[in-house]
């Protein structure tokens, strides 16, 4: 038993709950309080930064309606090539970045690759040819890798089993809004009449810098943990402590131990996990990285082509939001993920079946089935395998392995989204 919980069970605050020999330590005033909280101070900055990961990772499709391939005279495949490659290093380091959160903090890391990513972003508008923005992907790739798996891992420690999904929802939906305004952005930006700098240019200007100031705030604003958090009182601090071993973790605020972190390797369900995780993302990397060229096939303008990307990924995140409550009230994962890829994979159906001119109506109402679905499994999937994990080493490079795992099926759908499949 931690000394946290001792201290936990040994204060005399306005709920005690005596079951046989074993005092279970409850104080919902406080709980509240501390929930709240968390979800007032480490949430939204949380959801921010995840935004700005989404946006620079998402971005390259917008810059690509605005001429990016002709001015770095990209040739073939060289598109899906900084697609492709991008998802090599992304999914790779996912495992060491969390490794590193539980080692340091998630305050220190999950800031420092903002930083640093949001550097890298804004030395896109630099490059030159498609040889010298392929050397700042591949970079960029390295430090975003990490800041979703880290990210969920730095909310198991705040939140219990029943409160992850829709908080991770929470924080996706940003990432789907990522996605909405980073065409809203370019709607904007691509208008800008600047012959020294081209409309793209600028788009990796904006966010860069937003990225930049908001990795620069989580150094300060972020916690380290619940048991150091700047904005918790001492009653707080234990009911945060007694919470988490009542319904999340058998330990809080261990230490970093190697060996505990794969203690679960061996463990027959562990390759199961391993397909599940690889296999899911597919319908989400094809929505992120290729949603505006799916709607381009509309045959519309670049501005409208921008613009009408934002409705779809709006919707879908309002149902991701819906369908994670669902999922976090009725205690149920599976049948929410498989209900949502279903539907998913009906508007992907749709889109290569039809002739996408001649039924335009058609094809967008299935870009609405594409979002509604693609991005819910990458919540809920994430929130089922750390419900059925108590220990906190295990968690964090079971995390950082997941989710890297997902991030190197990207290259699933860069491979499928070739040159030469064009128009369809």
């Amino acid at each position: 038993m931690s000394e946290q919980f001792k201290t936990a069970i040994s204060s005399k605050s306005d709920a005690e709950a005596s079951t046989g020999d074993n005092v279970v330590y409850s104080d919902p005033e406080a709980e509240k309080q501390y929930c709240r909280k968390v979800d007032l101070y480490v949430l939204p900055l949380l959801c921010l930064m995840y935004f700005f990961d989404c946006m620079d990772r998402s971005n390259l499709a917008n810059a690509k309606t605005d001429g990016l391939d002709e001015d770095l005279h990209f040739q073939g495949n060289d598109y899906s090539f900084l697609v492709l490659l991008f998802y090599i290093p992304f999914g790779l380091f996912d495992l060491p970045w969390n490794l590193l959160i539980k080692r340091y903090s998630g305050r220190l890391m999950l800031s420092f690759m903002s930083v640093v990513w949001g550097i890298l972003a804004l030395c896109q508008c630099a490059a030159k040819d498609f040889g010298s923005l392929l050397a700042i992907r591949i970079i960029l790739g390295v430090f975003e890798a990490g800041f979703f798996a880290g990210a969920t891992f730095y909310m198991t420690t705040f939140y219990t089993r029943g409160e992850m999904g829709f908080r991770l929802a929470i924080m996706q939906s940003f990432a789907v809004l990522a996605s909405a305004f980073s065409g809203l952005i370019s709607f904007g930006v691509f208008q800008i009449d600047d012959s020294a700098v081209k409309g793209w240019q600028w788009l990796f200007i904006i966010e860069g810098s937003m990225t930049f100031i908001t990795g620069v705030v989580g150094f300060f604003l972020l916690p380290d943990s619940p048991q150091k958090a700047w904005f918790l009182n001492d009653r707080e601090r234990e009911a945060a402590v007694a919470r988490m071993l009542r319904d999340a973790s058998s330990e809080v605020g261990t230490g970093f131990n190697l060996k505990e972190c794969f203690r679960s390797w061996n463990d027959w369900k562990f390759p199961i996990w391993c397909i599940i995780t690889f296999t899911y993302p597919v319908a989400y990397a094809t929505a992120m990285n290729f949603f505006p060229l799916i709607v381009a096939r509309l045959g519309f303008s670049t501005v409208k082509t921008n613009l009408w990307t934002v409705a779809p990924n709006l919707v879908g995140a309002v149902i991701l939001l819906c369908v994670a409550k669902s999922s976090d009230y009725f205690r149920e994962r599976t049948f929410h993920i498989v209900l949502s890829l279903t539907i998913s994979m009906v508007g992907m159906i749709i889109l290569a079946a039809i002739d996408v001119l001649n039924n335009k109506a058609v094809a967008y109402f299935a870009c609405f089935l594409m979002a509604a679905g693609a991005y819910i499994p990458s919540c809920l999937v994430h929130a089922w395998h750390n419900n059925n994990n108590v220990h906190e080493n295990s968690r964090a490079a079971n995390t950082g392995f997941f989710v890297g795992l997902g991030n190197l099926a990207g290259v699933l759908s860069a491979a499928t989204f070739r040159t030469e499949y064009a128009p369809k």
